[in-house]
């Protein structure tokens, strides 16, 4: 009897002893299954966008010279100057804004097609299109003080940093130049997440960033300069239309694409235009 007792007493130990077993594997399979579940109900970390989306405000309008095929435009110590294309109408304006009258004026010779403006300094430079030849005009009294090379294809926007001549010349490309020397200092790539970006036009520093209009597009694009990345986009489609400014850019003389940016140090204000518009607009870029 008690060594029948003591079988029955093993056979059941033996059984406890398997059924614990068979919780635990179960439980310990259970367990990462649980986990999997909840990482993948866990909702996903956002990813920073590779560009910021930056949303313009129109704050005021002056009129613009309509005849104006604008290229280079700069605002400096309350005076905006402008340089304006087209071979055999291609000038370089000195004028107060909303004025009617302009406080000075060089014209181009007929083989020279303007491009892209910036004040440096007391020295107004000026590129031209496919002539490889920039024009240097003393800042007060627009006295031609002499030309240069530039050794790109084509000149398009230009802009400076205080210390650089900076150019675009219609491709990805932005050109640094030794303002004294005129020789080429660097070579910039602009792209953004896809790749290169081309048709880099008309070019303003703003608060260390270059702002660029893109040609053929409606886009001001901010580039980071110390590696070309585009971290800003602003769309100014919708600032055009509420201005009034038809978009005639297959009719001669009439609208054309929005092209020109100056930046008031003093007041933080940007102010646009475009080809033979008929207004430039203050607008908020920062958002």
């Amino acid at each position: 009897m008690l060594q029948s007792n003591s079988r029955m007493y093993n056979k059941l130990t033996r059984a406890l002893i398997l059924s614990a077993f068979i919780v635990c594997l179960v439980s310990c399979n259970d367990e990462p299954e649980a986990e999997q579940k909840n990482a993948e109900q866990a909702p996903a970390t956002p990813s920073k966008p590779d560009k910021e989306v930056i949303q313009p405000v129109l704050v005021n309008q002056f009129p613009h010279e309509t005849s104006a095929y604008t290229e280079g435009l700069q605002f400096v110590d309350g005076v905006m100057y402008e340089s304006t294309g087209q071979y055999g109408r291609s000038y370089v304006y000195k004028y107060e804004l909303g004025a009617d009258k302009m406080m000075a004026t060089y014209r181009l010779g007929n083989e020279y097609f303007g491009e892209g403006l910036t004040v440096m300094g007391d020295t107004v430079y000026v590129l031209t299109y496919k002539e490889h030849t920039g024009f240097m005009f003393d800042k007060n009294t627009f006295r031609l003080l002499g030309k240069f090379k530039i050794s790109a294809r084509e000149g398009w926007g230009l802009t400076n940093d205080s210390t650089h001549l900076i150019y675009s010349d219609g491709t990805s490309a932005l050109h640094f130049v030794d303002p004294k020397t005129k020789a080429d200092i660097k070579t910039l790539q602009v792209s953004d997440q896809y790749g290169p970006v081309i048709n880099i036009n008309e070019l303003e520093y703003i608060n260390g960033y270059i702002y660029a209009n893109q040609y053929e597009t409606e886009y001001i694009l901010k580039i980071d300069p110390a590696n070309g990345k585009v971290v800003g986009l602003a769309d100014l489609s919708r600032i055009r239309r509420q201005a009034g400014i038809a978009d005639n850019r297959h009719i001669d003389g009439q609208p054309e694409v929005m092209n020109g940016i100056a930046y008031d140090r003093e007041t933080n204000k940007i102010y646009i235009t475009g080809k033979n518009w008929p207004k430039i607009l203050e607008v908020k870029l920062d958002n």
